[in-house]
């Protein structure tokens, strides 16, 4: 099997036609249908039904199309590469994160990508969700680790959700509620809650309130922090109890324990990212971090 058998059929599902399968690879029709059957002898299995009026794609087909796209996306990005370093390029990827809230994710991403972009220079910059935005705005950085989608969707960035996380309870140590292994949400609704700014975290004030609603009640915010360190210091003070994805554990949490909330709520978190177009590095690193957070739900 050639690359060429993969822009083959590529075409031909695509377009769900022969003829215009062919019309874009200006090949004629004859030798498109050969060059389809060829690659489903070769492999053994059907890729595409033609018993219909129309072609259709088979089960396996729709899953090979995947793949095939995928296949060349990575030999475009290989030349692309290799282009680059013959002409002494190196364009960075610039890349911003919530500090100690990616161990997961950035390590091994970047790994992978550096076996297949190895002249790529990288720079991450340490940033909050907030700052992300405004950085991906003003063209500072490349693609941003955030959290929450309708915030990305309001200011029209491209965004894939990467890994969805159990949110917990962050309580003192010393509050009764510490000593419960599971808390039931209702059983906040007397207390303040602890939230970030909508500066550093958009979107996380209007979250906690649809959170707090499906309850049965509306939260009393006491006060906002710009970090989540400023936030666990604050619980860890008794001035109140906050919602958080559980990643915050990672964080240093003396006098502050973490409880499962019941019922179970998922905090969502996304990369984000402004080109229409992204630069095929970019592309590639997008397809790393969405292919291993996929693995990690």
């Amino acid at each position: 099997m050639e690359l060429r058998h993969l822009r083959y059929f590529i075409a031909v599902a695509e377009s769900l036609s022969f003829t215009k399968g062919a019309q874009k690879l200006h090949l004629a029709q004859p030798s498109l249908t050969r060059q389809i059957k060829d690659l489903e002898e070769e492999i053994g299995v059907r890729l595409l039904d033609r018993t219909k009026p129309r072609v259709t794609l088979t089960a396996e087909g729709t899953s090979f199309l995947l793949d095939a796209k995928r296949v060349l996306d990575l030999s475009e990005q290989i030349v692309e590469s290799v282009q680059r370093l013959s002409r002494h390029e190196s364009v960075p990827l610039n890349i911003g994160y919530v500090a100690n809230l990616f161990y997961d994710l950035l390590p091994v991403t970047l790994a992978s990508f550096q076996r297949s972009f190895p002249t790529v220079p990288i720079n991450l910059f340490d940033m909050t969700c907030g700052d992300q935005f405004r950085a991906l705005e003003a063209g500072k950085i490349d693609l941003g680790f955030v959290g929450l989608r309708e915030p990305i969707e309001e200011r029209g960035l491209h965004f894939r959700s990467i890994a969805s996380y159990e949110t917990v309870a962050a309580l003192q140590k010393s509050h009764p509620l510490a000593k419960k292994p599971v808390i039931t949400l209702k059983e906040l609704k007397a207390m303040f809650f602890i939230g970030m700014s909508e500066a550093s975290y958009p979107g996380y004030r209007r979250w906690l309130t649809k959170t707090c609603q499906k309850a049965g009640f509306s939260p009393k915010v006491l006060q906002d922090a710009e970090i989540e360190r400023t936030l666990i210091q604050a619980v860890a003070a008794g001035l109140g109890v906050a919602l958080l994805a559980d990643q915050v554990k990672k964080l240093p949490h003396e006098d502050v324990v973490f409880r499962p909330i019941s019922p179970k709520v998922m905090t969502e978190s996304c990369i984000t990212w402004k080109a229409d177009h992204p630069a095929s590095a970019l592309k590639a690193y997008i397809n790393i971090v969405s292919d291993r957070g996929t693995r990690m739900r």
